[in-house]
């Protein structure tokens, strides 16, 4: 009887031993994974203790994490082979253009009927919007590539968002469309001044293209200084508001033509800049919605 019960005491202290062998392989287990997402390191799991149920445990991890780490890696390189294109592109594109339009102002010079000068401008117009959508093309490519750290500073984002409505008059006259701003007080960024008037302009130019009523403007501030722009866009139902932000994103309509990068570039130069960017769609209206951050 005393060897029996001697027996099962000795059995449970080895299986007490086995289970605080196994909880510490799990527990660092478990290390190993942390250390993996804090440090980017890519050092394959390991045991110390041999346990069939483990070790399969912790050879599956391993395939998953390799996998996954070879499905980054490729995106990395497709991400760079794109960049790489955008950029090619962008440079093609504005050498044959310079010429197209140094040629034009050569004709411009000559004796033309009135018959040739109204085709000349009509060439011309349309070289003009070939030439906005390179220069969209060439500016996401230089966010992307080089990512330019933002010489951040306090601005009076309401003083910069009003002359930048001011410098565009023409083109919203152009297109019969008033632009109603909401007074309140001068609201301040701290932001980079250059990249916060690339947004505004993307913003105009968005709204001028897309817009077939009057464009609200709010600037306030929340948590963040806050720039809202508000327009009715008859194609509304037909435009997908969770991929706005998407580069080459363009709602099926045929009113217009974009190459869809406009709001992409409001998006990067915001993000670079500490800030984010919201869209909300109701009745036919939509709300963009572009935050930066104030001084604290």
């Amino acid at each position: 009887m005393n060897i029996e019960v001697g027996f099962l005491v000795f059995s449970v202290i080895l299986l007490s031993l086995y289970i605080t062998f196994l909880q510490l392989q799990i527990h660092n287990i478990n290390r190993q994974i942390d250390k993996r997402l804090s440090e980017s390191t890519r050092q394959p799991l390991s045991l110390d203790l041999f346990n069939r149920g483990l070790n399969r445990l912790t050879a599956n991890i391993n395939k998953c994490l390799k996998v996954e780490e070879n499905l980054r890696l490729d995106s990395i390189r497709e991400e760079k082979r794109f960049k790489e294109l955008i950029a090619n592109i962008s440079h093609d594109l504005r050498t044959p253009l310079t010429a197209i339009k140094g040629y034009q102002q050569l004709i411009e010079k000559k004796e033309l009927s009135d018959d040739q000068r109204h085709k000349l401008q009509i060439a011309g117009k349309h070289a003009d919007e070939l030439g906005g959508l390179i220069e969209h093309f060439f500016e996401y490519s230089y966010q992307v590539n080089a990512q330019p750290e933002p010489n951040r500073e306090r601005i009076n984002l309401t003083n910069l968002v009003t002359e930048c409505l001011a410098e565009s008059i023409a083109d919203f006259e152009d297109k019969k469309i008033a632009v109603h701003i909401e007074e309140n007080a001068p609201v301040f960024a701290f932001a980079d001044k250059e990249m916060v008037i690339r947004i505004i302009q993307n913003l105009i130019r968005n709204g001028v293209t897309h817009s077939d009523g009057d464009i609200e403007v709010r600037i306030f501030t929340g948590q963040n200084a806050v720039i809202l722009f508000r327009n009715h866009v008859h194609h509304g139902s037909q435009m997908d508001i969770n991929r706005i932000f998407e580069r080459f994103y363009t709602a099926e309509t045929a009113k217009k033509r974009s190459t869809g990068l406009g709001l992409s570039i409001v998006k990067l130069l915001a993000e670079q800049m500490g800030g984010n960017t919201t869209a909300t769609m109701k009745d036919g209206f939509i709300e963009i919605r572009v935050e930066l951050p104030v001084v604290t």
